[in-house]
């Protein structure tokens, strides 16, 4: 396997570290943060200008990218700059299910997606789901016009607030748990029966519940076909799975750099602590385990489009890895910096959260060692 990146990745990744650096340095994003949009639309508008957005997806839809190893790119640079902006719901999840299941009138929104113009969110997640993929228990009925009625509630959508157009998961067939069954609408923001709940979250992003009270939708909301929306599902939130890795590689090099630089500047009795050997074996540790991460990472992006066992077990598997490395260098870049890691005025107190939030987002730790464990199975069977 060659691990270098082409020329083009590399230049992305350049062009989009050196704009991070100039305009979205640590004060910038607290103010950003702190706002009531929670979000800079002037940084959303220059990464589409910059061609971000469009690296996410595939030629074939309007892109110029799409694979494994451009999604690893474009989000090792966000994580490293912790950028809040909603790349993740907008292009990875949102954008690819349009492109891959839309009709011609629907995938005529990706053009906005890429140019920045509309912001979506996947609204799929409930309360009471715990990262189980086929757990949906909102309801969506025909009715005899055939416009549709959604009735629920979603939590945690990211960057709802902003968002302009909700991918939203609801049950028009079966029970709760079924695999079969599960459709998905796309939703305006501002549709008459939705309600937002807007909470800010502890790594600076926002989030909101949404609660769907009788919304009523024309028949070409439903994207692809009533029912079949499962298997899309999947292959759309193994790609948002790819990209948080991704981001939580580029804060642990971030975290990991910032302890290196501390090790060797602090100083106690006279000397750099960086020279006594307890903290070098710790660092030391830290090190290598960061580096199985980026083995886990690029395993899990030259997989995406490999077979469905295959694909699966490298996703789960590389957010496993991270979920515990992301812990790790968390508390162990902390306690190596002493009291002063805790600071809200420090970065890497900032980033530590940020890696702890990521093993959250789409499945824990312990929910992906379940699955991959589970799709091992399939695999003997």
């Amino acid at each position: 396997m060659n691990f270098e990146h082409t020329e083009e990745r590399r230049m992305l990744a350049d062009s989009l570290r050196r704009l991070i650096a100039e305009q979205y340095g640590f004060e910038h994003r607290n103010q950003v943060i702190q706002s009531e949009a929670g979000m800079s639309r002037a940084m959303w508008q220059q990464l589409a200008d910059m061609g971000v957005i469009g690296a996410l997806l595939r030629e074939a839809d309007g892109g110029y990218g799409g694979s494994g190893f451009d999604i690893a790119v474009v989000f090792e640079e966000i994580g490293r700059g912790l950028l809040v902006e909603p790349l993740l719901g907008s292009a990875v999840l949102v954008g690819e299910a349009i492109a891959s299941a839309g009709t011609p009138a629907q995938k005529a929104l990706l053009e906005q997606i890429i140019a920045g113009q509309t912001l979506a969110a996947l609204a799929h997640d409930e309360a009471d789901s715990h990262y189980e993929l086929h757990h949906v228990t909102t309801r969506a009925e025909q009715q005899a016009d055939g416009r549709w009625r959604l009735d629920g509630h979603k939590a945690v959508v990211l960057q709802a607030q902003a968002a302009d157009l909700f991918l939203v998961s609801a049950r028009s067939a079966g029970n709760s748990d079924d695999s079969a069954g599960i459709s998905l609408f796309l939703v305006p923001a501002g549709t008459p029966g939705l309600q937002l709940q807007d909470s800010a979250t502890i790594d600076g992003g926002r989030v909101a519940d949404l609660l769907l009270q009788g919304v009523t939708l024309e028949a070409d909301a439903l994207l692809g076909q009533a029912g079949a929306a499962a298997e899309l599902l999947e292959r759309v939130i193994g790609r948002g799975i790819l990209a948080l890795c991704a981001e939580a590689l580029g804060a642990m090099e971030v975290a990991k750099t910032a302890t290196l630089d501390y090790l060797r500047t602090r100083k106690q009795f006279g000397l750099p602590i960086g020279s006594f050997q307890a903290l070098q074996h710790r660092m030391a540790d830290l090190l290598l385990e960061v580096e199985q991460a980026r083995s886990a990472v690029i395993n899990a992006a030259a997989a995406l489009e490999a077979d469905r066992v295959t694909r699966e077990r490298a996703l789960s598997a590389a957010k496993f890895s991270i979920g515990r490395i992301g812990t790790l260098v968390a508390e162990e870049s902390i306690q190596l910096h002493g009291g002063i890691g805790m600071t809200w005025e420090l970065p890497l107190s900032h980033y530590a959260k940020r890696l702890v939030m990521i093993d959250h987002q789409l499945g824990d730790e312990d929910h992906h060692l379940q699955r991959y464990i589970a799709l091992g199975r399939e695999v003997r069977t």
